[in-house]
């Protein structure tokens, strides 16, 4: 089967390179220079690894992609980074039950209550009823007031702003699921790794065509793709990419398909980033939470206190992130 991909992110080569392994003829567009998609990197003068532009890295409980690593040969490093809190001018670790139950901002009620309620929702293999549940109305009721307003309010506030009160606890379950205290990256960064990744598809006999944007997709005898100088044919193609722009480029989706998703609303992140002569924190922090709904900031990830320092030539690599709707008047980092 002839298969088109449009997208160059890691769902789009994962796609391409087992449909490829599957006897599949398979070309990928990617309008960027670069494969990677929300991971992509770059890659200063003297670092002899990239750095994505916004943070990443992987779970250890990723069982796809880290399968993935292992089956093209890329090695995939695993360590145990410290992660804080930041509650009333002050960084605490937050990391683990043991720092949790030590958490001195709550009383020991507060802190076991708070615990109770984010273990059962770790161990919770049933997510699809919690779809139907608020979490900023559930977490408050059953972890208490106090915790919830100090510890997670602000997170909430900080990463939906106005939509906030419209999460399920489906999502929140999601996040807390999936942490792991380990975590895991892929040596000499994921841009490396992508590229690696595409070494492989066209070693296998894919066609990645980067610089090259989709102007419209649209059914005929076949499925059609059209660039601004190429028509091609596939049997089927793959969509990788956000829905707004998958309704922008076919014209021939039903209408009840567009108005679906059309309803959608998206938040932006903006991130940036810091190159320091010296570590940002005193304490080895890796992520910090900020528990602040007044700052703009959502979180402060020093990527160096993950990854050696030396692989960047030496630098202190600093992230300051935070999400915004389209039309928010609230600081942004450019």
């Amino acid at each position: 089967m002839k298969i088109g991909i449009v997208g160059a992110g890691f769902t789009g080569l994962s796609a391409a390179y087992y449909l490829l392994k599957n006897g599949h003829d398979v070309t990928i567009f990617e309008k960027d220079s670069y494969p990677g998609g929300l991971a992509i990197g770059y890659q200063e003068k003297d670092w002899d690894w990239t750095l994505e532009k916004h943070y990443h890295h992987w779970f250890t409980n990723d069982k796809f992609i880290l399968d993935l690593a292992k089956e093209i040969g890329h090695e995939v490093l695993i360590k145990r980074p410290k992660t804080s809190v930041y509650v009333d001018n002050k960084i605490y670790q937050f990391d683990s039950p043991k720092e949790v139950l030590l958490f001195p901002k709550l009383s020991i009620i507060d802190r076991l209550r708070m615990g109770f309620i984010v273990g059962l929702l770790q161990y919770n293999p049933f997510w699809k009823p919690l779809e139907k549940i608020n979490a900023t109305t559930f977490l408050p009721k059953m972890m208490g007031k106090k915790s919830y307003k100090m510890i997670w309010e602000p997170l909430f506030h900080n990463k939906f702003g106005p939509y906030a009160s419209d999460v399920s606890l489906a999502w929140f379950w999601a996040r807390i699921a999936k942490r792991t205290p380990s975590l895991a990256y892929p040596e000499g960064g994921f841009l490396n790794f992508a590229n690696h990744l595409v070494k492989v598809i066209e070693k296998k006999g894919g066609v990645v065509n980067f610089n090259t944007e989709v102007l419209e997709v649209r059914e005929e005898e076949k499925v059609i793709v059209r660039t601004r100088n190429k028509r091609y044919e596939f049997d089927k193609v793959i969509f990788t990419l956000p829905s707004f722009l998958f309704l922008k480029i076919a014209p021939q989706l039903p209408d009840s398909y567009k108005n679906k998703f059309a309803k959608l609303k998206g938040l932006g992140a903006t991130n940036l980033v810091l190159r320091l002569s010296k570590p940002f924190f005193n304490d080895g922090t890796y992520w910090l939470n900020v528990c602040d709904p007044s700052s703009p900031i959502m979180a402060i990830v020093e990527h160096t206190n993950f990854m050696d320092k030396k692989n960047y030539n030496n630098e202190h690599l600093v992230y300051l992130g935070n999400y915004l709707p389209a039309d928010s008047k609230r600081f942004s980092m450019n």
